[in-house]
């Protein structure tokens, strides 16, 4: 916690002892910028209470802490609406470092899996023009169900992500397209589209 008071000494942390304690914090406060979710959390399994967590607080990024770091629990975490993850051996730098990027609407993998993600989204790039954007393999993958009209909804249910991920992935899309609106995005694309 301590680290975490370097982001801003008007930082406002709680904490919660289970996965009761932590759902009720959240319900009390109502307004968080941001949930640490360990996964080893008393009272409820840890992929579990993310799925929980998903569902009530849609809006609210969840980062995930855990002393499990392997590619598939990362990706199961991340599938199942996590914003962002990070090994418990990582260094206080690299949790702020996460925090910031969640903080600003990103998605956060460990250095190790970040790699491989980059590799897929050099291979978007050569397949998809929209890939000059610096948009991730997830982020593609929304912005064409944008495209063809889908709502957050819909596209969360076809990705199997929940609606606060998709809204942090289109938040991320116009970020990168210096645009505030799908039809704005839909333009740019357009343009771009009709140059090729």
């Amino acid at each position: 916690m301590q680290t975490l008071h370097k982001l801003s000494p008007r930082l406002k942390l709680f904490e919660a002892e289970d996965a009761e304690g932590a759902l009720h914090v959240v319900e009390k406060e109502k307004e968080f910028d941001l949930v640490l979710l360990d996964l080893m959390l008393p009272g409820m399994n840890g992929m579990a209470m993310l799925t929980v967590m998903r569902k009530r607080f849609p809006a609210v990024p969840v980062l995930v802490i855990s002393a499990l770091g392997d590619a598939e629990t990362v990706r199961r975490a991340m599938r199942q609406g996590a914003s962002g993850f990070v090994p418990k051996s990582s260094s206080g730098e690299v949790l702020l470092d996460a925090v910031r990027r969640v903080l600003d609407g990103e998605l956060y993998l460990p250095a190790y899996l970040r790699d491989s993600a980059n590799a897929e989204q050099m291979d978007d790039s050569k397949r998809d023009p929209t890939g000059t954007y610096g948009l991730t393999a997830a982020q593609l993958r929304v912005l064409d169900l944008l495209k063809q009209g889908k709502s957050n909804r819909e596209i969360g249910e076809l990705l199997g992500l929940t609606e606060g991920t998709v809204k942090l992935h289109v938040s991320k899309i116009f970020k990168a397209l210096k645009v505030s609106s799908r039809a704005q995005a839909l333009v740019i694309l357009g343009r771009k589209r009709s140059k090729l």
